[in-house]
């Protein structure tokens, strides 16, 4: 059975890092790349939401007795393969999980313009993913 305190928990640190970002978040792509304080409250907080939906997917998958992947990307194409995703949903996720591993080890300078895009359009799938965990605990 699934945990639904750590659930309503992490479900809440998401949606208040989603927020955060939206609070932030300048007009423009140009403004975003010369507000320093932007870019870093932004990523912060898109690294917290991402780590957030990893810990809550695995928690998931652990509370209902399936084998947790190693691999981040692989634990949401678990949920899909379980039926609790659906396929696009855990695959724009498992690609958002790379998003994290690049904030969280700095393989390379973070493009601003590609925080932007993925601050301005991506961030519905992360609600999107706590909606389901919600619905289905």
């Amino acid at each position: 059975m699934v945990d639904k305190a750590v659930l309503a928990k992490k479900i809440a640190s998401v949606r208040d890092a989603v927020d955060r970002i939206g609070a932030v978040l300048p007009a423009s792509a140009e403004a975003f790349a010369s507000d320093r304080t932007s870019r870093e409250v932004v990523v912060l907080n898109l690294f917290v939401a991402l780590q957030d939906c990893v810990a809550l997917a695995a928690h998931w998958l652990a509370d209902r007795g399936v084998d947790v992947p190693v691999g981040y990307r692989e634990i949401f194409l678990a949920l899909a393969n379980d039926g609790v995703l659906d396929a696009g949903l855990a695959q724009r996720l498992a690609a958002a999980s790379g998003f994290r591993n690049l904030i969280a080890h700095q393989y390379g300078v973070l493009d601003s313009a590609r925080i932007y895009e993925i601050a301005t359009s991506n961030l519905d799938d992360l609600l999107s993913f706590c909606e389901v965990l919600a619905r289905t605990a």
